[in-house]
């Protein structure tokens, strides 16, 4: 698709960015792009209707990446958002998922997740690396930072431990397109009041990385007009079933944005890899 500008759209908010391009971008799917692409790490809430569709016969190798959120703690069946995400990828657009991920939970067939509930930032990301390495994965979707933020753990370097995750999952699986959330509102307030803290870190650091070109999407859960809400919670911290539907609905928007701006490669080839062939 050539196109010699174009308009990216602040989900969750009213404004358009109107972004001029000096030269035309093809935007494609391949192994590698010849240039850094700089325009992309808009924040991402609300699907829009007639945007909620991917490339076909793309392999979508996905990490879910987190604490118990990730793992699907409060979800009825263990699966949280990801048998949602699942079937709308599969079913409505036809793609090929393979969730991967060192631990299996819930009841879905592909189950494969990188959730380790109570852990931080830094513990993750000591025990994310190996698998990144092996799995190699395009999409990597990184919702992290509550326990750091239920524990009060170094709150003001929050954003650094995450930068420096960030740089690893770039180093071991350089195909990969990050969508990094922002944190769920809390019922604890004084939690609450540091995932507010964390969040502002997070969104100040998607800025600084799609400046340097990094494949980044930021994903709104906290803000905007398709946020989770504390009715969305089963508890102070995770959600019930109809918000981690929600959360889905959110990933799946930032994949299409992701998609949209040319940020989704084909994976590398990994040995052992699974036939997906089944909606969940």
């Amino acid at each position: 698709m050539l196109s010699s500008g174009f308009n990216v759209l602040l989900l969750g908010s009213s404004r358009r960015i109107s972004i001029l391009i000096l030269s035309s971008l093809c935007l494609l799917l391949s192994p590698a792009f010849s240039s850094p692409l700089t325009y992309h790490g808009v924040a991402v809430n609300q699907p829009q209707i007639e945007d909620r569709a991917l490339e076909p016969n793309v392999l979508l190798r996905i990490m879910p990446l987190g604490a118990s959120i990730t793992y699907g703690v409060g979800s009825t069946l263990g699966n949280g958002y990801r048998r949602f995400l699942r079937l709308q990828l599969v079913q409505q657009d036809k793609l090929s998922v393979n969730m991967v991920g060192e631990t299996k939970r819930g009841s879905m067939a592909d189950n494969e997740v990188e959730g380790f509930p109570g852990y931080r930032i830094d513990e993750v990301h000591t025990k994310a690396v190996p698998e990144l390495q092996k799995d190699k994965p395009n999409v990597v979707l990184l919702n992290l930072g509550t326990n750091d933020a239920s524990q009060d753990w170094d709150i003001v370097n929050a954003g650094q431990r995450m930068e420096a995750l960030l740089s690893d999952i770039y180093k071991t699986s350089p195909r990969a397109v990050v969508l990094l959330s922002t944190l769920l509102p809390n019922k604890n307030q004084e939690t609450e009041e540091r995932v507010l803290r964390i969040n502002d870190q997070y969104r100040a650091l998607v800025k600084k990385l799609r400046g340097k070109g990094r494949k980044i999407v930021l994903v709104e859960f906290h803000d905007g007009p398709a946020r989770l809400t504390v009715d969305d919670l089963k508890d102070d911290t995770h959600p019930n079933d109809n918000g981690y539907k929600k959360m889905a609905d959110i990933w799946y928007a930032g994949l299409v944005e992701a998609g949209k701006v040319g940020l989704l490669e084909k994976p590398e080839t990994v040995e052992g890899e699974m036939n997906r062939s089944g909606p969940d």
